[in-house]
């Protein structure tokens, strides 16, 4: 299921048979018996364009195959169900229509989880699956372990363009570590296509902030410094899944509660909290900006196994996420000043001017 909204449909004998829909829910097929998504989607491609494959779940044999119109999903369903597939080395397939995943209802603190922007429902976020391929997920991950690694204390970083500085969360604008590395331009000419990326009349992101994340490890939640970056952030998840939960402090600042306390625990009670997730498969690419950047905590919680929509899935031996984003040269102006550290001090300066003035 993870990422395409779909899961398996009942046994035979457990109720009616699926209604034919856009998506199919095909055995014997996938990376465990060798083949990858990109074949998979090649051959499907014959029948109709393909909006995207997903693994069904986490045996590795199983896939759902998304197409845009129905009429190509019966054609391949018609075409390969119980027959060899010559473009997939001769495996014989066993399709059905899927049908969609129920959305899990909470329970205790848990929340239900989004697998699109439109169903996350937070304000300039937005998310692409599939926005590169299996084989370019394999040339960025070469790059990145041909190069040195800085370990952290839960996990290894890179940094390209301007160095990221962990004890000020701010980076040094003036120590500039060259341009961005060419194995990413390919990504820098696609994210031109987002929202509002034509409006930048310079450089559209110069630092990019590699993190390779060990099963089970997340991050803690925060605001990317308003004073350190520009609106548009770009996050791109490769070799394994996570969820991503987005926190609205409705009485805070942009200091999380949890953060300032020194905790990180999923069960924290915040009653002045907006609290949203969504699924990030891997090969997907999040765009934060607006609301969704400047007012919204982001946090991975520190799961082995996440639960999407009533389905186990569990994260790889590894997450690596290339982070994409522009230094702000100047103090940030945004509208959203309760959470931004430049009003902040701007105010806190003013308050200590008008003391000394008064005393």
């Amino acid at each position: 299921m993870a990422g395409s909204g779909y899961t398996r449909p009942p046994q035979l004998g457990e109720g009616a048979a699926p209604a034919p829909s856009t998506a199919l829910y095909v055995a014997n097929c996938g990376p465990a018996v060798g083949l990858n998504h990109d074949d998979i989607r090649v051959a499907f491609a014959a029948f109709g364009e393909v909006a995207g494959v997903h693994d069904a779940d986490g045996s590795g044999v199983r896939v759902i195959v998304r197409f845009r119109e129905p009429a190509a999903a019966e054609a391949a369903m018609s075409a390969l169900h119980g027959r060899p597939c010559a473009g997939l080395a001769g495996r014989v397939l066993h399709i059905r229509y899927s049908v969609p995943a129920k959305p899990k209802a909470p329970v205790g603190g848990s929340l239900p989880v989004a697998t699109t922007a439109s169903e996350l429902g937070v304000p300039g976020i937005y998310l692409v699956q599939d926005f590169v391929t299996a084989a370019e997920e394999q040339e960025l991950l070469a790059a990145v372990d041909n190069r040195p690694w800085k370990s952290l204390a839960k996990r290894r970083v890179q940094h390209y363009g301007y160095e990221f500085m962990y004890e000020t969360r701010n980076v040094d604008s003036k120590q500039f570590l060259g341009e961005l590395p060419p194995f990413v331009s390919k990504i820098l000419d696609k994210i031109m296509s987002f929202p509002g990326a034509n409006k930048c009349t310079s450089k559209l992101v110069d630092q990019l902030t590699v993190n390779d994340y060990p099963c089970g490890v997340g991050l803690s939640p925060h605001i990317d410094t308003h004073s350190a970056f520009e609106d548009m952030i770009f996050s791109l998840s490769l070799a394994g899944p996570c969820i991503m939960e987005f926190r609205k402090y409705l009485k805070g600042s942009w200091h999380a509660p949890s953060m300032v306390s020194g905790t990180d625990k999923d069960s924290i009670q915040e009653p002045q909290c907006i609290r949203k997730a969504v699924f990030l498969p891997p090969r997907s690419i999040l765009l934060m900006s607006g609301e969704g950047r400047y007012a919204w905590h982001h946090y991975i919680p520190h799961h082995k196994i996440d639960d999407v929509g009533g389905q186990v899935i569990k994260r790889n031996t590894r997450r690596v996420s290339f982070t994409f984003r522009k230094v702000r040269m100047g103090l940030c102006n945004c509208e959203y000043g309760q959470f931004c550290d430049s009003q902040s001090k701007n105010i806190n300066a003013r308050f200590t001017l008008a003391l000394v003035v008064i005393m």
